[in-house]
């Protein structure tokens, strides 16, 4: 799992590309779980997170980028 200060570090394009990474694990997993080959339940609960600490990285994003476009104006 990658660390927020990690996250932080990557361009907006890099962030889309791990969040769809991310998705694709945790469906991997949910697929896993449901055959029975899962060894650890925690991996699921890892992915939610990792998934969760992109999108509001994102959305931080955004919302500077929309103040900076409000001062501009």
């Amino acid at each position: 799992m990658t660390k927020p200060n990690e996250l932080r570090e990557l361009t907006d394009e890099t962030l889309v590309d791990r969040l769809s990474e991310a998705k694709q694990e945790l469906w991997k997993r949910r697929l896993d779980l449901a055959t029975g080959q899962l060894d650890s339940p925690t991996e699921i609960t890892n992915y939610k997170r990792e998934i969760a600490r992109i999108h509001t990285l994102m959305r931080e994003r955004e919302i500077l980028a929309h103040e900076a476009d409000r001062q501009e104006a």
